[in-house]
């Protein structure tokens, strides 16, 4: 299950990712408002933990950004903040709840559990374009002439590439989303990865490709 975390005290970022990471989450850290609502235009989250107090755009203007645009992910509020009307604002804006620091990370484990806990017939989720089919909880690559099962990191890029197809997708952000602020990889491994996949893509006999933009990113299309 993936997550977005915005946090700007770095310390308390890194151990709760730790912690999180350790409980099997996959998680994105971000340490401002604005790369907190970037990341979640530009990705699939299962849900998001905002801190209400970030520069740039404080919680609040980003989980409000988030609904104003069609964004239904599910958001847990964090605040120093206990008083009443501060949860009502965040419950108001369209969290799904709602924690006050400090809190337990079992609390935290357990809210994060409750609100991201959907129908079983939602998990098995399949994307599509052209004839290629991507399904997320086996991590199967389909096409005509049969299925591939991708490697996690191989299955991340992909799955960025087919839920936004013909949108330009840089280097850096496959990085960033992928590898992680922290990860000592170079660039050229995003090339290297990009290269897997087109093989893959060409065995199970797809339609589509992925394109590049030279010196920018990747993106994905139908063949002519």
């Amino acid at each position: 299950m993936r997550l977005l975390y915005a946090e700007d005290e770095k310390s308390l970022a890194r151990a709760v990712s730790t912690i999180l990471t350790r409980n099997n989450y996959s998680v994105d850290v971000v340490y401002d408002g604005q790369s907190a609502l970037d990341y979640l235009e530009t990705g699939n989250y299962d849900g998001a933990v905002l801190d209400v107090m970030m520069p740039k755009l404080d919680g609040i203007e980003v989980l409000r950004r988030m609904r104003e645009r069609g964004d239904s992910t599910p958001v847990l509020m964090l605040t120093a903040k206990s008083e009443i009307d501060d949860r009502v604002t965040g419950l108001d804006s369209g969290a799904n709840d709602y924690l006050t620091k400090p809190f337990d990370m079992k609390e935290l484990l357990a809210r994060i559990r409750a609100m991201t806990r959907v129908p079983s017939v939602q998990q098995n989720k399949t994307l599509s374009f052209g004839q290629v089919t991507l399904d997320c909880a086996s991590y199967d690559l389909s096409g005509p002439k049969g299925s591939r099962k991708l490697a996690g990191k191989e299955f991340q890029m992909m799955e960025m590439l087919m839920r936004s197809p013909g949108k330009l997708i840089s280097t850096e952000t496959f990085m960033d989303r992928v590898w992680g602020y922290d990860s000592e990889a170079e660039l050229n491994i995003v090339w290297v990865y990009i290269s897997m996949l087109r093989k893959e893509l060409r065995a199970v006999g797809a339609d589509v490709e992925i394109k590049t933009q030279r010196g920018v990113g990747y993106f994905l299309e139908i063949c002519p």
